[in-house]
């Protein structure tokens, strides 16, 4: 082989190779962001599970209270099957029920290092309008970032 023949196939080992790395960082990336987006889903699905919930009659498994979301204390209420954490375990990540200023639906994949929330605000409709559940992405993976 001659000196020219060697440095294109050198050239050309080095042109894969980088493309290489650049194909998996991009599906890592990618990976991440599209686990928060699923678990956004899955968190702002809660919350209209929860709004659904706060419409019921107390007969049908509903609130004392016309859109009392205080009586929601977990996830069961709902209908979804909880660990003994009180976490609703997905492909996604785990999903938790938290209290503030309306109900706060909080999920968080640790091994990609993403959270994210959907808030109910009861000031907005009674908290029973789609304008009334905010989502959010509170922390997006270390593997996003590089």
């Amino acid at each position: 082989m001659g000196q020219q023949q060697l440095l294109l196939l050198v050239l050309a080992t080095v042109i894969v190779g980088i493309a290489t790395v650049v194909g998996i960082q991009a599906f890592s990336q990618n990976n991440v962001k599209s686990n928060a987006d699923a678990m956004l889903n899955d968190a702002v699905r809660i919350a209209s599970d929860a709004q659904a919930w706060a419409q019921k009659a107390q007969p049908f498994g509903g609130p004392a209270d016309f859109a009392d979301f205080t009586a929601l204390t977990d996830l069961n209420q709902l209908g979804y099957q909880t660990d003994a954490t009180g976490a609703y375990v997905t492909l996604n990540g785990a999903c938790t029920l938290a209290d503030g200023a309306g109900p706060v639906i909080t999920c968080v994949n640790a091994e990609l290092e993403n959270e994210v929330t959907a808030t109910i605000d009861n000031t907005v409709d009674n908290g029973l309008s789609d304008a009334s559940i905010t989502g959010e992405v509170v922390r997006l993976g270390e593997a996003a970032a590089q």
